[in-house]
């Protein structure tokens, strides 16, 4: 299975970008890892000074998995790749923008 997310870069900018088409970018469980990685990943590169959180296949994000969460996965308990809990989403995520920099 192709990885859902994955990092392009442009001289200092950073696009994330959520590739799940089959299920028009919804975030599972193996998504929320790998956006908090990539973001962890965007903070640690000093060359890049924007990151942008793109969606594959013509849709942007449909929210969290519905499938996911019925299976029982809570989206507000999520853990970094290190296995702690993080705040990810609210440290990078700011409503209404399709961006953030440093």
């Amino acid at each position: 299975m192709p990885d859902p997310v994955r990092i392009e870069r442009q001289g200092s900018v950073a696009t994330v970008i959520l590739d799940r088409p089959s299920a028009r970018n919804a975030v599972d469980p193996e998504t929320a890892e790998r956006l908090a990685a990539a973001f962890l990943e965007f903070e640690r590169d000093d060359s890049l000074r924007v990151a942008v959180l793109w969606g594959a296949g013509g849709t942007f994000c449909a929210g969290a998995d519905l499938k996911a969460v019925a299976a029982g996965w809570d989206p507000g308990r999520l853990r970094d790749p290190s296995g702690e809990p993080t705040d990810a989403f609210a440290r990078w995520a700011r409503p209404g923008c399709g961006s953030t920099s440093r």
